[in-house]
């Protein structure tokens, strides 16, 4: 007789015999073993740029990896800051700069602020940051995009405290607390475990990605690179092929309170410059009337 029976009437099962069948079972999908930190700064031009390319990759491959993102500590101050290779000695020195990284990466960055009411350190958004990271946890990438938003495209000084309060604000918490909270030394002590995180990474510049698994082995890639690049590496990490999960819904991915600019748009979706507006027109519940321009670049 078969011991694989196809139906007992001892057990109630039909198919093969099983053994400890019965028990608490988990069907929560594995988490992911593999951390991307992602080092930054809010005042990093080129990080911006990377903003569509990253997003694009968070979206389709973020189901490999939790993402950390880390301070890097750009600008402590411009007392004896200078950066001799890309020409900068002084707050006006870098306008002409992110005009540059602005024209070459098509994301809109003004730069005006450098010439009128310069930045004089990123530590205080990057405070800010490190206090609802640890405190508000899910709300950090919120207030890091709104913060960005409103330097690089509509020329806010995002070091003010008034600024500040009011970004914090706007993603749901008590700005004015939050912002107090990021002036003691607790907060600063937060932003020096991510300097130190950084330099044990081997991060000298930004944007730096690195992908790394449980073994605490992966790859550093630097720069804003292409989406190839991001994937290849976590390729390399994970040693096997990731699977790209389905693109964001448009009206899905546009409906939170970030704004979508045009080359956004475009990476996400593989689209060219001139098919956005279009592309933006024939969705449902189109956003055509909430298109708007800064700097010549449409968003929404």
């Amino acid at each position: 007789m078969n011991n694989n029976r196809f139906c007992d009437l001892n057990t109630g099962v039909c198919g093969p015999a099983e053994e400890d069948s019965n028990g608490i079972v988990n069907f929560a999908p594995e988490a992911p073993k593999t951390t991307l930190y992602y080092v930054t700064d809010p005042i990093c031009s080129h990080c911006w740029a990377l903003e569509p390319v990253l997003s694009r990759f968070v979206h389709q491959y973020g189901q490999y990896f939790r993402l950390h993102i880390v301070m890097g500590g750009l600008l402590p101050s411009w007392h004896g800051f200078g950066d001799s290779a890309n020409g900068i000695g002084k707050p006006a020195d870098v306008a002409q700069h992110w005009r540059e990284v602005g024209e070459h990466s098509r994301m809109p960055i003004d730069g005006g602020l450098w010439l009128d009411n310069p930045v004089q350190s990123s530590f205080p958004p990057s405070r800010v940051f490190k206090v609802i990271q640890h405190k508000h946890a899910g709300k950090e990438q919120e207030f890091l995009r709104k913060a960005r938003e409103q330097l690089f495209a509509f020329n806010e000084n995002i070091a003010e405290d008034r600024s500040l309060i009011r970004l914090v604000d706007q993603i749901g918490l008590d700005g004015a607390a939050v912002v107090e909270e990021a002036s003691l030394e607790p907060a600063q002590d937060l932003l020096e475990e991510d300097f130190a995180l950084a330099a044990r990474l081997g991060v000298r510049g930004f944007p730096t990605i690195a992908i790394v698994n449980e073994e605490n082995r992966g790859v550093k890639i630097v720069g804003a690179r292409p989406l190839e690049a991001y994937v290849k590496g976590l390729e390399e990490v994970l040693q096997k092929t990731p699977i790209a999960a389905d693109l964001p819904e448009f009206g899905e991915w546009s409906s939170g309170g970030e704004k979508r600019f045009g080359k956004e748009i475009e990476v996400m979706y593989d689209l060219h410059p001139e098919q956005v507006e279009a592309f933006i027109a024939s969705q449902p519940g189109s956003a055509s009337e909430r298109i708007r321009y800064v700097l010549g670049e449409l968003y929404i």
